[in-house]
């Protein structure tokens, strides 16, 4: 006798995917561009650096045009980490979330002098 599968009788199956809330905030469109393109600038220099390796074992003479590319790739990797920084700071200044002692601390500190009216 064969079950159809859909009886009532059937028990239902928990759905596969469930939505559950995040554990941090998500990141700022400009701050998460820098990120990814950071991410994608050390996956590239990471290649070459292997590649460059890979001929200089070999001792091919393509190891230094290899070395050098990778060098420079270095440099740009670096620069764009920077960026991500950079742009991390500028996004928090331009959208109120500030790191320096706010007004309501030093109103804290005035309220604790003796002879505050």
């Amino acid at each position: 006798m064969e079950r159809d599968h859909d009886e009532p009788s059937h028990r239902a199956r928990p759905p596969l995917w469930v939505e559950g809330p995040a554990r941090r905030r998500r990141m700022p469109d400009p701050v998460r561009t820098a990120a990814v393109r950071a991410v994608l600038f050390v996956a590239v220099t990471l290649v070459q650096a292997m590649v460059a390796a890979l001929f200089a074992f070999a001792g091919s003479w393509l190891a230094l045009p290899a070395l050098l590319c990778t060098l420079a790739s270095v440099v740009a990797t670096t620069w764009a980490v920077l960026d991500v920084w950079v742009t991390r700071q500028v996004w928090r200044q331009r959208h109120g979330v500030v790191s320096v002692p706010s007004s309501s601390a030093r109103a804290g500190r005035r309220a604790r002098r003796p002879g505050f009216p």
